[in-house]
């Protein structure tokens, strides 16, 4: 399966904003978006106006790396989201969101997406008492996510769990930080997406 295996700042340069990818290191003066204001690249520091499609493609690009997947399964997703009921862009960013190790992630139960997926797929964590190792799985309202009990001394969940306590997390999640375990409210609304992004120009781009 192909997969990006770059440098995950440069992902963050390259859209010009902060997405999170590396953790802790996002919130620290190494944040590479913080020291080089500029996209990577021998070309990076010139200025340059793109075009609408251009627009497009960058929101697109930044909401897709952003949570780690792929175009295909990016674009399938939207075709989820346009057959549901409401506003096809926060549809999508909802269905991003409650993708399982996004949830883990955003519980505090990893230190970012791609150690989520990385503890997801190795079976650490069970979904209403069933264990569930698929990264893209769906996590519905009042659905309860938990570390096994093997895994909760597992060093870079216990870290994240404490540091998450600390930070906080979003509203529409709660976590018990004492029994590794947290659980879904409701569904994120756009407010709730911590996403610097405009979805309706995804929503333009893939309805060409």
């Amino acid at each position: 399966m192909a997969r990006y295996t770059g440098s995950q700042c440069r992902l963050c340069r390259r859209e010009t904003v902060k997405l999170f990818l590396k953790g802790d290191r996002c919130f620290t003066e190494k944040c590479a978006v913080e020291r080089r204001q500029y996209p990577p690249g021998q070309h990076g520091q010139r200025r340059s106006k793109l075009s609408d499609y251009g627009m497009q493609l960058r929101e697109k690009q930044k909401v897709r790396n952003s949570y780690g997947v792929l175009e295909r399964q990016f674009r399938n997703c939207f075709y989820r989201a346009e057959s549901k009921k409401g506003v096809t862009g926060e549809v999508l960013l909802q269905m991003m969101e409650t993708r399982l190790d996004n949830v883990v992630y955003r519980m505090g139960l990893a230190p970012n997406r791609n150690s989520a997926r990385q503890l997801v797929l190795h079976g650490h964590f069970l979904v209403n008492g069933k264990e569930v190792n698929i990264p893209s799985c769906s996590v519905g309202v009042n659905s309860v996510v938990e570390a096994k009990e093997a895994s909760r001394t597992i060093p870079i969940i216990a870290d994240s769990l404490s540091k998450a306590e600390q930070r906080g997390v979003p509203a529409w999640v709660e976590v018990d930080f004492q029994n590794f375990k947290g659980k879904v409210l409701e569904l994120p609304s756009r407010e709730d997406i911590q996403i610097p992004a405009e979805e309706q120009l995804i929503v333009e781009l893939y309805s060409k």
